[in-house]
């Protein structure tokens, strides 16, 4: 009675794995049983599901001492000595393929490392070619020319992890432990183990995946006698810088490593040991105190292994109905993982009965995946009296970092076609995060006249911790949304020599789990107020504040200008204006011209009419031909008007033209017309009477 396959969704806790399993054996006496539950998560990152935060915000969120300096970080601008390195997805998983290795340069880590350090690492390694396998150098340090001394050096030899510590010459001239040696299956295994080692001198002490292995071979050497030369750390493989004609890398590494750290001055306690190494997922058991009278039970120290024991049928089957998975992780890797194997011994046999595996997996659910969005006041402008006082101007009083995830409501009652029309509802989650940084966009910061602060009373009781460059300002550690955005509200801006500088950009972005998911980037753009009226108005489009904001500006009495404390609008009104008055201005303009073409036009059209109009008689002579009655004796009053039409045709363009004699010509021949009679007088009077 037991499922195939077991779902998980991500925040279930603790689910039962087969809740109602039993042994059926058909009758048959046992003596013991045996049965191993095995969860196999050997594709996930390091071996099984852990929290992939980078090594530093791991160690302080673990409670580790602080000073660890990371060996393989990813590759950056500062840190760039990994650029060449392969690495795999985004896991931060360096892979040594026997041909690589990596120079740490000089000042990143101290040349003294006292008595007491730590070296940590994550580290898969596989069986070494050949008979007489070389040395694999995970850790070096050596001359760098001249000479070929190994200083202290981490290294894998015939599937034993030794380590080298050479101490340098002082008073006593005696033997010393020099070479540790640990002998251990998981070494050559091909799967991933937690290395911690101790040095607390002469006591090396190496843990293993959170348990403590003591070397089984110290070998003693004299100290190094003290020389000038410089030394070359490394990684991956070791630097021969003498006995050879060129320098060169020599015994290179075969296998993967990833967050190897060291730190000086100090060593890890067991509980900060085990808290980095933990899984995130595992078995478990339900209830330990009830599961009857002779089982035995065994956990491997990721707790991806159980082992029970018992000689009682019924006690075995309530025992295994207990084991649970668990995966604490609020983002968990998806996949499928779990098999189940039992062996049954018979009275005075070995193995009686052949149990068939099970072959169950657990199916774990994508996680919702966040949306982290940042907001804020992004533009505002400050005099520069504040920026050039002691505290500076606070650049994100009122950030806000909020997440939400996006779920799909499916009601019992929508139809399949409806589906796609689901309403999708916004759900505010809480989760930590891992980083902040604060950009600056455009020229660095220069470090002689502008500097970001941050008090670090703010950083107490807080898992976090913060670094500053001219770039930009750093915030890393586990922790709450809350308090990132309580240190970031504390982070201030200072220019002592603000003539120079109108304004100052910058770019906010968070993450979580080491990059996986991350927030939208949000810009600031800080605008620099100077007390001159001219330097204001030939920089006005440095100092516009958005008007939602501008409840945000507040400017010390007496230290800016009247022009200062009126309210700037935005660019996008000042453009609106002016366009609209320009187009009023066109408007009226044509207004103004076409009614004044039209004047002109009615005052030359009543000139010419009173001209037509006004008859001067005084030197007017009149011939009349005698014969016209006789020649035209059938002329009719149409052929009269006819004729009049044609006349004021001719009118209408005498008016038009500019020629004088054309004018001249027609007016003789409208006066001979107008003396014809007074019908048709009557009727031309009519026709000169213009509206």
């Amino acid at each position: 009675d037991w499922n195939k396959r077991i779902e998980y969704k991500p925040g279930s806790g603790s689910i039962p794995l087969f809740p109602s399993i039993h042994l059926e054996t058909c009758d048959g006496p046992v003596s013991s049983i045996h049965t191993t539950i095995e969860l196999q998560t050997n594709y996930i990152g390091k071996g099984c599901d852990r929290e992939t935060y980078s090594e530093k915000s791991l160690q302080k969120l673990c409670g580790a001492s602080s000073g660890a300096i990371d060996l393989l970080p990813s590759p950056s601008a500062t840190t760039n000595w990994t650029a060449g390195l392969l690495m795999d997805n985004n896991d931060m998983i360096f892979k040594f393929d026997g041909k690589q290795g990596a120079k740490i340069p000089d000042g990143i880590v101290p040349k003294n490392l006292t008595d007491q350090f730590t070296i940590t690492l994550w580290m898969k390694h596989g069986p070494s070619p050949g008979l007489r396998a070389e040395k694999e150098t995970i850790l070096c340090n050596s001359d760098k020319t001249e000479m070929n001394r190994h200083h202290y050096a981490l290294y894998v030899h015939n599937c034993r992890l030794v380590f080298l510590l050479r101490k340098d010459f002082d008073q006593a001239d005696t033997f010393r432990p020099a070479e540790f040696h640990w002998k251990l299956d998981q070494i050559c295994d091909k799967e991933w183990h937690y290395y911690v080692v101790n040095v607390e001198f002469p006591v090396v002490t190496l843990y293993m995946d959170g348990t403590t292995y003591e070397p089984y071979l110290v070998t003693n050497d004299w100290p190094i006698h003290p020389s000038h030369i410089a030394m070359q750390l490394t990684v991956g493989a070791c630097w021969q810088g003498g006995e050879v004609t060129k320098p060169r890398f020599a015994q290179y590494f075969h296998g993967s490593l990833a967050s190897l750290t060291i730190r000086p001055g100090k060593i890890e306690s067991q509980k900060v040991i085990s808290c980095l190494q933990a899984c995130k997922e595992g078995l478990d058991i339900n209830s330990l105190e009830s599961l009857g009278q002779g089982i035995k039970y065994h956990f491997n120290p990721s707790q991806s292994v159980l082992v029970m024991e018992g000689d009682d049928i019924e006690n075995i089957n309530q025992a295994l109905r207990k084991v649970s998975y668990i995966n604490s992780r609020q983002f968990p890797t998806a996949g499928v993982r779990l098999k189940v194997s039992s062996k049954v011994q018979c009275f005075g046999e070995d193995v009686c009965i052949s149990i068939p595996d099970i072959d169950a997996y657990v199916m774990v659910f994508q996680a919702n995946e966040p949306k982290i969005t940042i907001s804020g006041m992004d533009h505002f402008a400050r005099p520069a009296a504040q920026f050039e006082s002691e505290r500076g101007v606070i650049l994100l009083p009122d950030i806000r970092i909020v997440s939400t995830v996006t779920k799909m409501e499916h009601p019992v009652d929508l139809k399949e076609h409806d589906r796609a029309s689901n309403p999708v509802v916004l759900e505010e989650m809480l989760h930590n995060l891992d980083f902040c940084d604060i950009l600056v966009i455009g020229a660095e910061l220069d470090p002689e006249q502008e500097c970001l602060e941050l008090d670090h009373v703010e950083l107490q009781g807080k898992h976090l911790d913060a670094t500053n460059s001219t770039a930009g300002y750093s915030i890393y550690g586990v922790d709450s949304m809350h308090n990132y955005e309580q240190v970031l509200r504390q982070i201030r801006y200072r220019n002592w020599y603000t003539s120079a500088t109108f304004d100052r950009k910058f770019r906010v972005k968070c993450s979580e789990l080491n990059g996986r998911y991350t927030s939208n980037e949000f810009n600031l753009e800080v605008n620099i107020l100077h007390s001159s009226n001219s330097n204001f108005m030939d920089h006005v489009n440095h100092m516009i504040v958005q008007p939602q904001f501008l409840q945000s500006v507040h400017h010390p009495e007496g230290s800016i200008s009247a022009v200062h404390s009126s309210v700037v609008p935005s660019v996008a009104t000042i453009v609106i204006i002016i366009c609209v008055s320009i187009l009023i201005f066109i408007i009226t303009l044509g207004v103004y011209r076409i009614r004044t073409a039209h004047q002109h036009s009615s005052a030359d059209n009543e000139g010419s009419k009173e001209n037509e109009m006004d008859w001067d008689d005084s030197a007017l002579t009149i011939t009349v031909n005698p014969m016209e009655k006789y020649e035209k004796p059938h002329q009719t009053e149409e052929e009269s008007e006819e004729e009049d039409i044609e006349d004021e045709e001719e009118d209408t363009t005498s008016t038009e033209s500019d020629e004088s004699e054309e004018e001249e010509e027609e007016e003789e021949e409208e006066e001979i017309i107008i003396q014809k009679g007074d019908k048709q007088n009557a009727t031309r009077q009519e026709q000169l009477e213009w509206d």
